[in-house]
Formats: C-alpha cells, sequence, structure tokens
C-alpha cells in the first residue's frame, strides 16, 4: 500500500470530525486583512499588448471584422458615389440640402475612400494575416510529418471492423500478418491516404491519413481573403473613372482637360493617362412600334464609335448596354441617351453669338426631354433658355404639351427667355442642366405675357424685345425624309480603368475553390492491425474523423471488403471470439508495458510502442 502524504514527513492534525487532514489544510477562507487572498497578477504594457494582438488575431474577431466590412458598404449602394456618380451627388445635394452635408461629414458620398472603411479593412487585413501565418507554419510541420502511431485498442473507436484470417499449413502466422498489413498499406497509399507502419511485439500495424487538403483549402481562402484586400487597397490607387457626353460629330481625347467630370485614384495624374481619341458617329436606337407589346419602348441601342491610338489607324467599335467597348485599356460604358437639338442664336445685329448642340435630358420614357441654353456674351444682357424637346409633340386635354413616342414623329422645342445675371461672372461652379432665374427677368413664356418660343426642325423665330434671332437647325443629311435625323444624339459615357478588377477576381476565384475545399474534403485516419493468434490471424479495421464525416463508416467498410480480396479465406469474427482477442491483445499489452519499466501502466492509455514525444503534431491519445 502506498504511503500517505503524512507518512512522507507532514504533520497531520484530528479535528473534531474525526477526518485526518494535514496541519496547512483550511477549512474555509482566514478573515482579516492577513489572508491569503489569491491575486491575479496585473498585466504591463508588454502583456496587454500581447493580449490585445491575440485578440485582435483571432478566428472570431476576423469574422466579425469581416461582416463589418459588409455592413459598411452597404451606403456605398443607396447613397450616390462621387466616384461613380458624381452627378447624382449634386442632385442629392438638390433634393436633400438639409441631409445631404451631415452625410458628407460622415464621408457617405465617398464610402469606399473614408477614414472608417479603410480602418475596417486594415484591421481585417492585419487579423486575417495574423490568424494565417501561425496555422501555415503548424500546417506544414503536419504535412511533413508521419501519421499518428496506431492506438492500441481499435477496437474502443466507433467505426471498427475486424475478420479472422486461418494460417495456411506450413505458413507463419507472423509472416501472414506481416503480408496482410502490407497489403492494406498498399491499398491506402492507392487511394491517397500517406502511410506509415508502425510494428510492435506480436503485431503488425498500417496507419493512414488523408484529408490535409481541408486545411490548406482553408488557409487558400484566408490568404485568398488577404489577397483581395491587397488588390483593392493598391489596385485602387491606379484606378480612375470619368464621364464625358458626346454629341453625334463629337470627338473626345483621353486627356484631364475633355472630361466632364473625373475620379483618379491616389497615384493616378494627367501624365499617367494613355493618349486616344474617339468619336460617336452614331447613336441607334430601335422603338417598338405603337401597338405592340412594349410599344413606345426602346429595344435596343447601339453607339457607333472610331477609335484611334496615337500613329495607329482609326478602329470602329460599338457600345451596347453591358457591352463597353474596350480601349487602350480603357473600359467605356453606355450609360444613358437622350436628344440634343443644334440651336443658333443670332443678336439684333446678325451676328452668331451662339451655335451648339445641347445636351436635353429625358424626363419620361417617351424621351419629353429638358435643356438649358446660356448665352454670356455678344447680347446687351445675359440670356437663359429653358426649354422642353417633344420627339413626338401631342398636346393633352389640359393644354399642356408632351411626347406621345419616343422617335422623331413631329418634333417640337418651345423655349422660356430670361434675361440679366447668369451668375457665372463670379467664378462659382454653375451646373449647364439647370438655370436660377432669381437675379433675371422672364421675356417669354409662363407669366411674361409673351407666349413661349416654339419651334420645329429649320424654323427661325425673333426673340423678344428685338434681342435677334433664333434657329432651331435641321441636322438631317440633305435627301433624308421625314423629320428622321432632323435632331442629334447625345450619349453619356462612363471611362473606367480598373488594374484591380482581375486580380480581385483571381483571388476571389481562388478563395472560392479554398472555400470548396475545406467545407467538402475530409479528413480521416485509418487504421489496419494484424495480430497472430495461434493457428489464425485477427485483422482489424478502424477509421477516425478529424471533424464531421458521415461517410467515415462507409469508408472503413469498403476498406475491408477490398482488402479481404487479398487475404486468405476470411471469416468475421464472432462475439466470443472477438471478446477473447480483446483480451488476448490488453494481456500482451499489458505485459508489454510491465517489461519496459517507465511505461504507463494502463496500456489503454497509450499506442504501440508510442515514443515519449509524439512524431505528429495532430496527434492525441486514441484509446
Amino acid at each position: 500500500m502506498s504511503s500517505s502524504r503524512s507518512d512522507r514527513g507532514g504533520t497531520v492534525t484530528e479535528p473534531t470530525d474525526g477526518v485526518l487532514r494535514p496541519s496547512d489544510h483550511a477549512d474555509s477562507t482566514p478573515s482579516g486583512d492577513g489572508g491569503d487572498d489569491i491575486t491575479q497578477p496585473r498585466l504591463g504594457v508588454i502583456g496587454w499588448m500581447r493580449w490585445g494582438w491575440r485578440q485582435l488575431t483571432s478566428m472570431r474577431t476576423a469574422l466579425v471584422l469581416l461582416l463589418l466590412l459588409a455592413i459598411a458598404a452597404v451606403p456605398g449602394s443607396i447613397v450616390p458615389q462621387r466616384s461613380a456618380d458624381p452627378n447624382g451627388v449634386t442632385q442629392y445635394f438638390t433634393d436633400n440640402p438639409d441631409l445631404a452635408p451631415v452625410l458628407d461629414k460622415l464621408s457617405m458620398f465617398d464610402v469606399y475612400t473614408s477614414p472608417w472603411f479603410s480602418a475596417i479593412y486594415i484591421l481585417l487585413f492585419i487579423s486575417l494575416i495574423g490568424c494565417v501565418l501561425p496555422r501555415t507554419k503548424h500546417h506544414w510541420k503536419a504535412l511533413r510529418s508521419q501519421p499518428p502511431r496506431t492506438p492500441a485498442r481499435l477496437g474502443r473507436l466507433d467505426d471498427h471492423r475486424d475478420v479472422t484470417v486461418p494460417v495456411p499449413e506450413g505458413q507463419d502466422a507472423a509472416a501472414v500478418a506481416a503480408a496482410a498489413v502490407d497489403s492494406a498499406a498498399a491499398q491506402l497509399k492507392k487511394s491517397g491516404y500517406r502511410v506509415a507502419r508502425y510494428d510492435g511485439r506480436g503485431t503488425f500495424s498500417v496507419s493512414a491519413e488523408r484529408g490535409y487538403l481541408r486545411e490548406t483549402g482553408n488557409l487558400v481562402f484566408h490568404a485568398a481573403l488577404v489577397g483581395v484586400l491587397i488588390a483593392v487597397g493598391v489596385g485602387g490607387g491606379f484606378t480612375y473613372t470619368g464621364q464625358r457626353v458626346l454629341v453625334e460629330g463629337q470627338a473626345f481625347a483621353n486627356s484631364l482637360l475633355d472630361y466632364s467630370s473625373f475620379n483618379p485614384g491616389r497615384f493616378v495624374s494627367g501624365d499617367t493617362l494613355t493618349p486616344y481619341s474617339m468619336t460617336l458617329d452614331k447613336f441607334d436606337v430601335n422603338y417598338v412600334a405603337p401597338g405592340q407589346p412594349g410599344g413606345g419602348q426602346a429595344g435596343d441601342f447601339v453607339a457607333h464609335m472610331t477609335t484611334q491610338a496615337p500613329g495607329g489607324t482609326p478602329q470602329d467599335g460599338e457600345i451596347r448596354v453591358n457591352h463597353p467597348l474596350d480601349v487602350q485599356g480603357d473600359r467605356v460604358y453606355l450609360l444613358g441617351n437622350g436628344y440634343a437639338p443644334t440651336v443658333t442664336i443670332r443678336n439684333a445685329q446678325g451676328e452668331e453669338v451662339f451655335h451648339d448642340s445641347v445636351a436635353f435630358l429625358p424626363q419620361d420614357s417617351n424621351m419629353t426631354s429638358l435643356g438649358v441654353i446660356k448665352v454670356a456674351d455678344g447680347m446687351p444682357e445675359q440670356l437663359g433658355l429653358i426649354g422642353f424637346f417633344y420627339p413626338t409633340m401631342n398636346v393633352l386635354d389640359s393644354g399642356a404639351l408632351t411626347s406621345t413616342y419616343g422617335a422623331l414623329e413631329y418634333p417640337v422645342l418651345t423655349l422660356r427667355v430670361y434675361a440679366g445675371d447668369l451668375g457665372i461672372d463670379d467664378g462659382t461652379p454653375r451646373s449647364v442642366y439647370t438655370l436660377d432665374p432669381t437675379n433675371m427677368t422672364q421675356l417669354a413664356g409662363g407669366d411674361s405675357g409673351t407666349p413661349a418660343i416654339r419651334l420645329m426642325p429649320g424654323e427661325t423665330q425673333d426673340l423678344p424685345n428685338g434681342l435677334g434671332t433664333i434657329t432651331f437647325d435641321n441636322a438631317a443629311l440633305a435627301g433624308a425624309s421625314g423629320y428622321d435625323g432632323s435632331v442629334k444624339r447625345f450619349v453619356s459615357l462612363s471611362i473606367h480603368r480598373d488594374l484591380a478588377g482581375p486580380w480581385v477576381l483571381a483571388f476571389a476565384l481562388l478563395a472560392l475553390f479554398g472555400l470548396l475545399a475545406a467545407l467538402f474534403v475530409p479528413r480521416r485516419r485509418m487504421w489496419v492491425k494484424a495480430t497472430p493468434r495461434g493457428g489464425a490471424v485477427l485483422v482489424e479495421y478502424a477509421g477516425l474523423a478529424r471533424g464531421e464525416d458521415p461517410t467515415l463508416a462507409a469508408a472503413v467498410d469498403q476498406m475491408v471488403e477490398r482488402h479481404r480480396g487479398s487475404l486468405p479465406a476470411a471469416a468475421p469474427v464472432s462475439d466470443a471470439d472477438a471478446d477473447a482477442a480483446a483480451a488476448a491483445s490488453a494481456a500482451s499489452a499489458s505485459a508489454a508495458s510491465t517489461s519496459a519499466g517507465d511505461a504507463p501502466s494502463d496500456p489503454a492509455n497509450g499506442a504501440e510502442s508510442a515514443p515519449t514525444d509524439p512524431s505528429h503534431p495532430d496527434t492525441g491519445k486514441v484509446d
């Protein structure tokens, strides 16, 4: 009998309850200031830094940051962004004068370049790196190590099978057992397992493991997310987006001065723009005829372009909705279109003071369009004209004009005339699509007492107060019938260069493949052990899943069936034989452990010939 603690040299006391306890035993917490309360050690600066780093690099924190990043990106799809829709931002300020300044201070119009959005993805970037690097090191060691040793008692595993193989006459049972394990090792290796032989005293076994692709996929997934963040962060600096309105016949050169609006990345300047030019030759729109399903709606849009690089030959191209045109690495998208009536204004002396094709913005599906004409010079006073264009004009019962069809069937242009200060001389930026009549006098239309000017293509009328004349030019080619082509069309183009796009796509696909591998590749271990038992050999099979693996039992059964074909007339072991074999195996393991001297006294807690240091970083004792 082992000696008690008091036998080894301590004193004991005998309390009133008659139970022997050491002299230093305390039945309760001492009272008073002299108590020995346990206090936690204080963390210094280094300790707090380590704690913060562990919190930041935990998988839980990475998931929370990923969720925050997704939530933070939501305002970018609700509120117009300056980088993609600057005109929409301007309109938002007009429609929401009280809310827009507040949102602007919160960087809601520049979500993806805001400090708070950048802080989230930088923290996510650091967290992912802190998660991936240690796990990659651990996984690399696991890949280079041998499969774990065979457990001493395979029968304790849930997925366990065994068969009894008779030893043919004249053959050694140990040789039959070794041959059975060799055959099993070959089959497992052929099935993609990494195998290792572990033979002990009187037993032969093979340990096999596969499914490392699962952890590899997990690491690839997280590394790909880091790649996406790097591609977005670095590639975004070389990205730019610009908008340009082109009227039929107009050309565009890829320079900062030729853009209507331009949003460059932090590394983009005028010198980095690729030189090229493009011209809008013609814009075709096919409308569904009235009376048919979808009548009056546009069926197809095609912008016919001519592009040219310096020193190159002109190239023809087309831009359709969702089918951009690639020009020297830039992608040109079709955003919108409309009519651009050509107007000529002359002063009282007959001098031409204005001649241009003015883009009128569509207001409805029938292309009722609104536009503004500003004449800053050449007149006694600055002129402003607010016009409505009707491709197919009709009069409502109320007397108001409207368009009933988007094509040019009966085009009419009406104009209200204002004279005064346009507000452009003080240097304040003004939109070309709006007119502020606050400091102007209305000369025609509305309550002025003078009817609004009404023109059809090719017609000319006098301006009020003898200021001159205005002409609605007919842009149709000679010999054209009807009004087809009498009014030019315009297109709104978005010119975009995104060097990060291909990299983001590549890393996203890599993350997808890694995630699929991490979810659907099972990681499992298989063992086959053969033990000679007199004139027979007991062959045991067992499997263990690293995580959820509903197909493990079927895999063990398949292994048994395939392996039995290479064994001498094998028969399943009966319950009595299995119990006897298990008892014999336990006795053998007990004898081996007893003779080892320093080995554990319980063979159920060790593996066959288990080393002091595990040979596999993931190995735990499996009984």
